[in-house]
């Protein structure tokens, strides 16, 4: 039996040597969205750490209910920020859908279960201000947060929220499993253990029925990548959530999230249908 090698698997860093360029490149375009973007509110507090802020991009009042979603970034939870990903709301916006970025605390300050604890915050702050449901996107790490939210009893951490405060999520190149991280040089940052691993991967958890959530990778990831997205597609399909999983063609765990720049893109397309879902425009 092959032994898998986790290192390689999930070092995407290596598997894409040519990612400094990439990153700015999203640099330049997202400090371009943002000076483009005049009604924009930056660095909005919904916690009371330096990183916990969140990135408001209103959609144009065309006189109907505008959704509002949430894009949560990546960075193996212990790098990258929200202003390197504004132009990530660029489609959306363009297609009538308001999008908040948020930022959080990083590993090792903090615990995944602590950054999990952060993105419900910014949810519940987002609900008090907009009193809308919300629609939750995110890249890798964002992927696996996105799920975690869609996961949730909102009742159970707020009695003036609705129970289905975010009824619908789309996961690009999440991991869901995170038990191989255990096994990989990360780890010293992460801290999980075989049962703090476990306790933080949403495959294992609890997910109401009659949500919807997609899960999307890129056909150059590595093996472990898809796994981890068909897994969880599989695993709560079986539970009654709506799961959809989609591989796109020619893209890496980093390209993989340029098309929601692009309000014509297949991708943008998806992400606005869910936002317009009637679980989400519910009042």
């Amino acid at each position: 039996m092959q032994t898998i090698n986790y290192e390689v698997e999930y070092d995407n860093r290596a598997r894409v040597p040519e990612h400094p360029h990439i990153f700015a490149r999203w640099q330049r375009e997202a400090a371009a969205f943002r000076a483009g973007a005049r009604e924009a509110e930056l660095g909005l507090r919904y916690g009371p750490s330096p990183r916990q802020t969140i990135d408001l991009f209103p959609a144009k009042d065309d006189g109907e209910q505008t959704p509002l979603a949430l894009f949560i970034h990546g960075g193996w939870w212990r790098s990258l920020e929200p202003a390197m990903f504004s132009q990530l709301a660029a489609g959306p916006n363009a297609r009538g859908v308001t999008v908040a970025l948020a930022g959080y605390e990083l590993c090792p300050q903090v615990s995944i279960a602590q950054i999990i604890e952060q993105m419900r915050s910014a949810c519940l702050w987002l609900w008090r201000q907009q009193r809308k449901r919300i629609f939750v996107y995110g890249h890798s790490a964002g992927g696996h947060l996105a799920a975690c939210l869609l996961a949730q009893d909102w009742k159970a951490f707020a009695s003036d929220a609705p129970a289905d405060l975010v009824p619908a999520a789309y996961a690009i190149s999440g991991v869901f499993d995170l038990s191989p991280l255990t096994q990989v040089s990360m780890n010293q940052d992460l801290r999980l253990d075989d049962a703090e691993a476990r306790r933080v991967s949403p495959l294992h958890w609890k997910v109401p029925a009659s949500r919807s959530f997609d899960a999307v990778v890129g056909a150059l990831e590595s093996n472990e990548f898809l796994r981890q997205s068909h897994a969880i597609v599989d695993g709560w399909g079986t539970r009654g959530v709506a799961t959809r999983y989609e591989e796109i063609a020619g893209v890496n765990h980093f390209t993989v999230v340029d098309p929601l720049a692009d309000a014509l893109s297949a991708m943008t397309k998806r992400v606005v249908e869910l936002a317009r879902q009637p679980g989400a425009m519910a009042p």
